[in-house]
C-alpha cells in the first residue's frame, strides 16, 4: 500500500514574482510551498538545492536562466478534492493555465509528483 501523499507540481519561480504568484494561487485554493522552508523537509535548503539542480540539468542548458530561482511545490487546497476521489482534471487545468500566465518567470514540467502531506496550520477556536 502506498504511503499517504499529496499531489504537487514542482516549479522554479523567479524571486521577483514569487509573492505575486503565491497570492494569485491562493485565490484559486492552490498553495505555494518554497521547498527550502517546507515543513516536511528535515534539511529544506539542501533539498531545494537538489531539486533545482536536477530540474536544471534535465533541460541541458535550456533553463540556465533559472539557476538562482526558488524551487517550490504547488499543492491543491481542500476545495479541489471530493473525499477520496482522485484530483479532478479541472484542478490540473487551472494550475497549468495559471503558471502559463507567468511563463517568463516560471519553469516546470507538466505532471504532478507526490510528497508527504503538507499540513496547513489551522486557527484554534475557543
Amino acid at each position: 500500500m502506498r504511503a499517504p501523499h499529496e499531489n504537487v507540481a514542482t516549479v522554479l519561480v523567479d524571486p521577483a514574482v514569487l509573492h505575486e504568484l503565491e497570492v494569485h494561487l491562493m485565490t484559486l485554493d492552490l498553495r505555494l510551498w518554497p521547498i527550502a522552508t517546507a515543513p516536511i523537509c528535515a534539511d529544506g535548503p539542501r533539498r531545494a538545492f537538489q531539486v533545482r539542480r536536477r530540474m536544471l540539468e534535465s533541460r541541458r542548458g535550456a533553463w540556465d536562466d533559472a539557476a538562482a530561482w526558488t524551487p517550490v511545490w504547488v499543492s491543491f487546497g481542500e476545495s479541489w478534492y471530493d473525499g477520496d476521489e482522485p484530483l479532478p482534471w479541472s484542478a490540473h487545468q487551472v494550475l497549468w493555465r495559471t503558471l502559463d500566465q507567468y511563463a517568463d518567470h516560471v519553469r516546470y514540467r507538466l505532471g504532478l509528483g507526490g510528497v508527504p502531506p503538507l499540513r496547513v496550520p489551522r486557527e484554534r477556536t475557543a
